[in-house]
């Protein structure tokens, strides 16, 4: 008996206590039940994070490589391309000039015209 107040003092339940709270009161049942399925659950996530979201950013992330690299290789043909630049009489109307100069702040003369 004093092993059972000693146990209940510390917060110690045995099974057949924890089975009949769960049973006596349905909030208790239903979080066990939740508490059940979240391992496999969560166990489903991870295998899904790891065997599918893992290859896949790798996959992503090897065309934006080879994408970038068509490009730059592109750029510097048209660098060497040597093609002029047409001056449009809409493009860089200006109704006064910016405090730093004739350009925008972002121009940058190897992209922009």
């Amino acid at each position: 008996m004093a092993s059972r107040i000693a146990a209940a003092a510390r917060g110690i339940r045995s099974a057949s206590s924890a089975a009949h709270a769960n049973a006596a009161n349905p909030w208790l049942a239903e979080r066990q039940a939740i508490k059940e399925h979240a391992g496999p659950a969560a166990e489903t996530w991870r295998k899904i994070s790891i065997y599918v979201c893992i290859p896949a950013l790798v996959a992503a992330s090897a065309n934006a490589y080879n994408l970038y690299a068509k490009h730059q290789a592109h750029m510097e043909h048209e660098k060497h391309e040597g093609h002029e630049r047409v001056q449009y009489p809409y493009m860089r109307l200006r109704a006064k000039a910016f405090p730093w100069g004739d350009d925008s702040l972002f121009f940058n003369p190897e992209v922009n015209f």
